[in-house]
């Protein structure tokens, strides 16, 4: 009889642990499919995207003597290519700059600027701290309602995602030349997966970022 009532918790707990694998692979699964099936009739190269006012870069690491890192610097060159094509007329740099001695934005409106992009045409976003955030105050603060969105490409979904739902018009082209390193591209993959449970959370709560008076930047460099 001992046997058997083990025999029978056995068999409880293993369905109890398939059931709970099956819920989180959904869990993890769902929002993976919605962003890559909102999103993929986007995505576009720096040849076919059409024409929009605003570029917006996302932000990501650099380095201690405000070098863009390998990621952002592709993003960044991508961003050139737009403008210099005629893809985009203003650039929004969007990025982390929480303390002094730490400033994406800035560090991205320099490389920009020294690679011969006129700096009226450059506009920096200093509280750009997430995805979420970047697209929102683009949206809330700067008054992009059209805009082409640059990172890397299996960042793009979740981006272009966000955008819709927060009522921005926009487009993605993402940069696939740092996928040299595959480690480091697979992770980036990989951490999406969570990333995009996130996205839900602050889309559904509509969580509100660091906002403030509406900034005339995008305006002005439309403008110059």
């Amino acid at each position: 009889m001992a046997r058997r009532r083990g025999w029978v918790v056995g068999r409880i707990f293993a369905r109890v642990a398939v059931l709970g694998a099956l819920l989180g692979t959904a869990v993890v699964a769902g929002p993976a499919w919605y962003v890559r099936v909102v999103s993929e009739d986007r995505m576009a190269t720096v040849e076919n995207v059409p024409a929009q006012p605003v570029a917006l870069v996302l932000g990501a690491e650099v380095y201690a003597d405000g070098q863009p890192s390998r990621y952002l610097k592709a993003r960044l060159d991508v961003a050139y290519e737009l403008f210099t094509a005629g893809k985009v007329r203003a650039i929004l740099v969007s990025g982390d700059n929480s303390t002094r001695h730490y400033n994406e934005t800035d560090g991205m409106r320099d490389y920009l600027i020294e690679r011969g992009i006129p700096a009226k045409k450059v506009v920096g976003d200093h509280a750009g701290f997430d995805t979420y955030d970047s697209c929102v105050r683009a949206r809330q603060i700067f008054g992009v309602t059209r805009a082409i969105v640059v990172s890397q490409s299996y960042h793009l979904p979740r981006a272009l995602a966000t955008c819709r739902a927060i009522g921005l018009d926009a487009w993605g082209v993402g940069d696939d030349t740092v996928r040299t390193n595959e480690e480091a591209w697979s992770y980036g993959a990989i951490r999406e997966l969570g990333a995009n449970l996130k996205m839900v959370w602050d889309v559904l709560s509509q969580r509100e970022p660091v906002l403030g008076e509406r900034e005339t930047g995008v305006d002005e460099a439309l403008r110059a």
